[in-house]
């Protein structure tokens, strides 16, 4: 088994990226094989870049439904929002488990991801005229930890943070 195919086994955001660069270098190289060497650097980096997006959206999924639990009275749509953080952090692991090296990704996905999932759980909310507008820049200025998108931590009821 050689190098390259173990690095595909066993990560494959890394080895798309790996062999994207190989492939720029060989076109720059002035390769004598006929291929579309831009175009198929372009098609492994995007394989990378679809993991990482991949990522983002159930980074933003978990998220978002964790200002609604702190937030929501309704109690049918609270038991919804802990199963689909429930889901979504097993397809993260899915994912990091094709591709570990994007673990290290994670802290900087959740801060670029927090404001604009925090902004689309309180339009959801305005929506269902569930949140009251005194506590919107508190809301925005929440930040989440790496175990709070992928542990078991979920947010406290709105009726836990009345009775402490």
């Amino acid at each position: 088994m050689t190098e390259t195919t173990t690095l595909y086994e066993e990560d494959t955001a890394a080895w798309a990226e790996q062999q994207a660069a190989a492939l720029r270098a060989a076109a720059r190289g002035g390769s004598n094989q006929l291929r579309d060497w831009k175009n198929l650097a372009d098609e492994m980096e995007d394989l990378a870049k679809s993991l990482k997006v991949a990522l983002k959206s159930q980074i933003s999924r978990i998220i978002q439904h964790q200002v609604k639990l702190m937030q929501s009275p309704s109690e049918d749509r609270r038991r919804g929002w802990r199963r689909t953080i429930r889901q979504a952090r097993g397809e993260i692991e899915r994912i990091l488990e094709d591709s570990p090296s994007l673990k290290r990704e994670i802290p900087r996905l959740i801060e670029a991801e927090t404001r604009r999932s925090i902004q689309l759980a309180i339009r959801d909310l305005e929506d269902h005229d569930e949140i009251d507008g005194l506590r919107l820049p508190s809301l925005r200025r929440l930040r989440y930890s790496e175990e709070q998108i992928l542990g078991d931590w979920f947010a406290p009821d709105p009726g836990e943070r009345v009775r402490k």
